[in-house]
């Protein structure tokens, strides 16, 4: 089997365009693509718990902790800690950070936008059947 015809090739060379696109959009913002997803899990108004964001981004704390600090820098968010609970700290994105998080939400929305436009509805109802498949078949690979 040539490695063109393998799933996971597929895959993993798709993200990788998605991926180059994204950066080189946050590039243009001054910010990283990883940036950029964090900006799009911090509650706008609300802010969000320092230690909601890994969880729900895929990453490990210390790496969270690393990037949150360079984009404290940057004046994208701020951190404030909880007056009830003087452990718990909360990020909020300050104004330069929402208007990187509205390119970020553009940029993915155009994206999503385009690819809608040149697939039919069942193509994209396929795509997601699919890909729920595949999870399904990675869980199971990793139970046994």
């Amino acid at each position: 089997m040539k490695k063109e015809e393998t799933i996971d090739y597929q895959i993993k060379s798709c993200w990788h365009s998605i991926s180059r696109m994204y950066n080189q959009k946050a590039n243009m913002e001054g910010i990283t693509t990883s940036m950029g997803f964090v900006l799009i899990n911090i509650d706008s108004t609300e802010g969000t718990a320092a230690t909601k964001i890994a969880p729900q981004m895929g990453l490990e704390s210390r790496s969270l902790t690393r990037l949150l600090k360079t984009m404290e820098e940057k004046d994208l968010i701020k951190k404030v800690q909880d007056q009830a609970d003087k452990r718990s700290v909360k990020v909020f994105l300050t104004e330069k950070g929402k208007q990187k998080k509205a390119a970020a939400v553009s940029t993915i929305k155009e994206f999503n936008h385009k690819v809608r436009e040149n697939l039919s509805e069942d193509e994209i109802g396929s795509f997601f059947v699919t890909f729920k498949k595949i999870n399904k078949v990675i869980d199971e690979l990793q139970k046994s």
